[in-house]
């Protein structure tokens, strides 16, 4: 039968699935790695001695002794937080998008501001709004598998992230044993002789 006030023939709209116990450990997983990643660069957790390098606050564009954002930069910090965006759907998936991005945004700037107060690297406003950008991505994966109306699609997504999360684990672990170490480019004052470092640098 359908429901008091539907029109013949309707289906009422499918509800989000609930997502189950073990995405929010995956997702509480991600969150320690991404940590790792970011403020550590996969190293010894600790704090930093040398100088303090200024926080760039223009975005993208060189400003004062800051470099413009490297394209392959860019690209990495948004992919680094499409499965912030996608664990938040599975999890509270009545929230909006903004929501969402106002959480992503708002880690991501407590990153930045970790990183600035440990001196354990710079705080760049760019990757702020990269990884903002990132969580809104897959936050839309979501959405977009939901609307297809096929619950085992969420259910693949939810899969997809924690099998993903498992790798991502693994190889970070393996990197970590090695001699390289992962990390941005340094900003470095223009006319001081230096290139910027690798964003892959050996030990």
């Amino acid at each position: 039968m359908s429901p008091v006030g539907a029109p013949v023939g309707t289906r009422p709209p499918a509800r989000a699935a609930r997502a189950t116990p073990a995405v929010g450990w995956w997702f509480a997983v991600y969150l320690a790695v991404l940590v790792w990643l970011v403020v550590w660069k996969l190293g010894a957790p600790g704090v930093g001695g040398g100088p303090r390098q200024p926080p760039k606050l223009v975005p993208f564009v060189a400003s004062g002794v800051a470099g413009a954002s490297a394209p392959l930069e860019v690209a990495a910090n948004v992919l680094l937080f499409v499965p912030f965006g996608a664990y938040l759907g599975l999890l509270v998936p009545g929230w909006r998008w903004w929501r969402v991005v106002t959480l992503a945004g708002g880690a991501s700037l407590l990153l930045e501001v970790t990183q600035y107060v440990l001196v354990v690297g710079s705080a760049d406003v760019s990757d702020v709004l990269a990884n903002a950008a990132g969580a809104l991505v897959g936050l839309g994966l979501v959405d977009l598998a939901r609307r297809h109306g096929r619950p085992r699609s969420a259910r693949g997504l939810a899969r997809a992230c924690a099998a993903g999360t498992a790798v991502a684990v693994l190889a970070l672990a393996l990197l970590a044993a090695s001699s390289l170490r992962y990390g941005p480019a340094r900003h470095v004052p223009p006319g001081d002789g230096h290139r910027a470092a690798p964003a892959m640098m050996s030990g």
